[in-house]
């Protein structure tokens, strides 16, 4: 009986000492890896995949996580309270309104956001979920190295490389994570070979599978839309429409030999409305950073701090 009493106080002890630990440190770490639930650990290193324009390089990428999912209209609402999409049910304010966290849509990406949208999104999310802000976003400041004429906005927007907050990945670790990271088959599309498994594209994204030559006015008939996220199948590292779906806005400037730097942003992956080489991922885009499109939305990912 008393070896009993001595093993039930022990036990007890332990028990204290555990709960204890659970302080302030370890619930914040519990809550982040609650809010990581949807995304992903790309673990970094070289480029593996023999098709990208970063293979046999020196870029090294950072281990960092990424959502395996584009940015729904449930979840910009929740932080922007607004809902610029114009892809929504049509009953979608009226339930908004009645309630909030259950309208029909939830799953549908957010469009029609601009690359200075989706900075100032990733900063109030951040704030929201108690994370450091990653942007500095001055928005009485014109940006000098901005030399887009058509860019009305020219917010002067620098990071905080240290902060844990949201933001938009970068051009290359788009691509990265897009090809599967360390694991990835060098497939031509996100996940595979065969671009109707893993994206939705101008063919497959209404009521009916289209064939013959790209043309809106029969696209438009065909009712072609945005879906919801996650429909298709993953890549491998089960992330999810990074071919095809919607086109995502990266942080980076757009470079190459025929434009001038720091005058548009990078786009990347195919959208609902592309054609299937735009759903490849060799494909580059670009675009005002004011502009704002339907079939354009945005993917965030986090450090690993």
């Amino acid at each position: 009986m008393k070896k009993l009493l001595i093993i039930l106080f022990l036990s007890i002890l332990v028990a204290g000492s555990a709960c204890s630990q659970a302080g302030p440190n370890n619930q914040e770490k519990l809550e982040d890896q609650e809010r990581l639930g949807n995304f992903v650990l790309v673990k970094g290193g070289t480029f593996k995949n023999t098709k990208s324009k970063y293979y046999g390089k020196s870029l090294n990428i950072s281990d960092f996580f990424i959502c395996r999912y584009e940015v729904t209209q449930k979840e910009w609402f929740d932080v922007m309270k607004n809902n610029p999409s114009e892809f929504k049910d049509k009953n979608w304010q009226v339930e908004v309104e009645s309630n909030p966290s259950g309208f029909k849509g939830n799953n549908l990406p957010v469009e029609m956001v601009s690359w200075y949208d989706c900075v100032e999104y990733c900063n109030k999310r951040s704030i929201k979920e108690g994370l450091k802000p990653y942007y500095n976003i001055n928005t009485d400041k014109k940006d000098l190295k901005n030399k887009n004429d058509n860019d009305n906005v020219k917010w002067t927007v620098t990071t905080n490389i240290k902060a844990n907050g949201y933001r938009l990945p970068t051009e290359a670790e788009w691509e990265y994570a897009a090809r599967g990271g360390q694991m990835g088959k060098s497939y031509k599309y996100s996940g595979s070979d065969d671009v109707n498994k893993v994206a939705w594209y101008w063919v497959n994204s209404g009521d009916r599978n289209l064939t013959g030559f790209w043309s809106y006015s029969v696209i438009k008939s065909n009712n072609n839309r945005a879906k919801p996220v996650g429909t298709k199948i993953p890549n491998e590292l089960g992330i999810y429409d990074m071919s095809g779906n919607i086109r995502e806005w990266c942080w980076d400037w757009y470079e190459d030999l025929d434009s001038n730097s720091e005058s548009v942003r990078v786009i990347r992956g195919g959208g609902w409305l592309g054609d299937g080489f735009c759903c490849e991922l060799s494909f580059r885009d670009k675009w005002n950073a004011n502009s704002r499109g339907n079939d354009t939305g945005l993917r965030v990912c986090r450090g690993e701090a």
